[in-house]
């Protein structure tokens, strides 16, 4: 009988911490019928009772997923999403897109003007004479 006192007590415990962790992980907006403070002293002093009601009556129905916004009037206040990751962020990807893009731009242009370097030298040791440069329009 010892042991599942143990076990029941364990079981508590954890749920206790999970409701914690819920209760102080979980947005302002989230949070229902009294302020996070408040939650969290419930939790803290009657841990079985006050974690099943954090779980029940105190956080958002569906607070661990993204919410959309209702209809107008629904009561709910738009919230913009923010991206979890700067690899989810489509401006994010555009400006490294677009680094990399005028980098290797960059890059291109310094190696044609060596290449073009390199043959001038090769003609004038050679004895031809340079040749014209063509405009990048021509």
């Amino acid at each position: 009988m010892a042991r599942l006192y143990v076990l029941l007590f364990l079981a508590q415990i954890v749920l206790a911490v999970c409701a914690l962790i819920s209760c102080l992980s979980a947005e302002e907006g989230d949070i229902r019928a009294l302020p996070r403070l408040a939650w969290v002293l419930i939790i803290l002093f009657f841990p079985l009772v006050g974690s099943i009601a954090w779980f029940v009556a105190g956080r958002e129905r569906g607070a661990g997923t993204a919410r959309t916004a209702g209809p107008i009037g629904s009561g709910f206040a738009e919230r913009k999403r923010r991206p979890v990751a700067p690899d989810d962020d489509p401006e994010f990807l555009r400006s490294i897109e677009e680094r990399s893009r005028q980098q290797d731009q960059e890059l291109f242009r310094r190696w044609e003007d060596d290449l073009r370097r390199r043959e001038d030298d090769l003609r004038r040791h050679e004895g031809d004479p340079p040749r014209e440069e063509k405009s990048p329009d021509a």
